[in-house]
This record gives C-alpha cells, structure tokens and sequence, in this order.
C-alpha cells in the first residue's frame, strides 16, 4: 500500500505537470531585415502560420509526443529497483519496491509531460527553413 506522502508528492508532480503543459506555443522571432520591413507584421504572422502548417502537413510533429509513457515505464522501473535494493537491507524490499515505483513512475510521467511539450527540433528547423526561403531572418523563438 502507497503511504501518504507518497501520495502527497504523486499530487504535487501532477500538479507539476499541467503547470508545465500550460505554457504558450513559441514561435518564430525575426531579426528586422529588408524583406519583414516591406511585408509587415501582420505578413509575416500569416507566413509563419503557413510554414508551421506546411510542416505539420508534411508529417512533422510539432512536440516530442510520446515521451510520457516512456519516461514514466523508465521512472517507475529505476524507483522500484532501487527502492527495492534498499528494502532488502532493510528488510522490507517488497513495500519499499512499490512505493519506489510509484514514485518513480510519477516523476517520470512530470519528466516526460514536461518534455513533450518542447518543440521538436525538426519542426523548428523546418520552419526556419520554409520562412528563410521566404525572405525571413529567424533569429530565435519565444
């Protein structure tokens, strides 16, 4: 059986984790060249939108998806092992194997959350790319 502060600290990672999911989209910053000068603003937001959907249309994932399950499986097999190894000095390993995982899983579930919502770095690239062939100068993204 979980204790409760294990319980409390599975509460505070999820609480974690949807404060992380929370954050906005960044996009594309330009550097002021010639070419965003002449277009505009409101120009050069209708081209990233073009170039992020060009992207996506093209089979690119805008996010690290899929790294929740993968990071909590990891979390929760490492928390367990060593929650256990110790449990066998102790002699309570089985409890502390259980407990160990549980929270391993739960860190490894905030890491993950956490990280799939990073941009995937092909997606950026591709942007970057789709804009530069535009006439943009993509210094950055915020």
């Amino acid at each position: 059986m979980i204790s409760g502060s294990c319980k409390t600290y599975v509460s505070i990672l999820a609480v974690a984790l949807l404060a992380g999911c929370a954050s906005g989209e960044k996009r594309p910053v330009f550097y002021p060249n010639k070419h965003l000068q002449a277009v505009g603003k409101a120009q050069a937001e209708r081209d990233i939108n073009a170039c992020m959907r060009l992207a996506t249309s093209s089979g690119v994932s805008r996010n690290k998806d899929g790294q929740v399950g993968r990071k909590a499986a990891a979390g929760g097999a490492l928390g367990g092992a060593g929650a256990g190894a110790a449990g066998l000095i102790r002699g309570n390993a089985l409890e502390n194997a259980l407990a160990g995982a549980a929270a391993g899983a739960a860190v490894g579930a905030v890491k993950g959350g956490i990280d799939s919502t990073d941009m995937n770095p092909t997606f950026k690239r591709f942007v970057q790319r789709c804009l530069k062939d535009k006439g943009y100068d993509v210094i950055g993204w915020e």
